[in-house]
Order: C-alpha cells, then structure tokens, then sequence
C-alpha cells in the first residue's frame, strides 16, 4: 500500500471517529453514568430511581421519534417519485 493511499485511510479514519455521536451513545453514556452512582440517603436513591425512570422513558421517546422520521422519509420519497414522474 503506498504512503498516498494509508495517508487517506488515516485521514478518513479520523475523521469519522472525531464526529459528535448520535442520541443514542448520548443515552448510554448517561445510563452507564447514573449506574455507577451509589445514593447515601434514601432521598438521593429516589432520586437516582426518578432520573434512571425518565431516561428509560426518553429512550422510549426516541425510539418513536426515529420511526416517525423513518416513516416521514418514506413517504417523502414516494412523493417525489410520483412528481419526477
């Protein structure tokens, strides 16, 4: 492999890790950070329960949100399929 062609997979390579990741990683980031969490009073463990219960349902929310754009997308494309037409 010549030094043009590594210099390019390097320079893709890094380029794509130095995006910003996407909801998802986001969610998981912060569930693994509320996981390792240990409450010293029973106010902080309901706390901790109240926060793990809504990113459980902003998850939820996500989810649905994804496939409304996917349906969204799909529809989109029909769309403009039938004005190319």
């Amino acid at each position: 492999m010549s030094y043009n062609k590594l210099n390019l997979l390097t320079r893709k390579f890094l380029v794509s890790e130095a995006t910003a990741p996407d909801v998802h990683g986001y969610l998981q980031a912060l569930g693994e950070t509320l996981s390792k969490f240990r409450p010293k009073t029973k106010t902080e463990g309901r706390r901790l329960e109240m926060a793990k219960s809504q990113l459980k349902e902003v998850r939820r929310h996500v989810r649905r949100i994804e496939e409304q754009v996917t349906v969204l997308e799909e529809k989109l494309r029909i769309l403009e399929e039938n004005i190319n037409e």
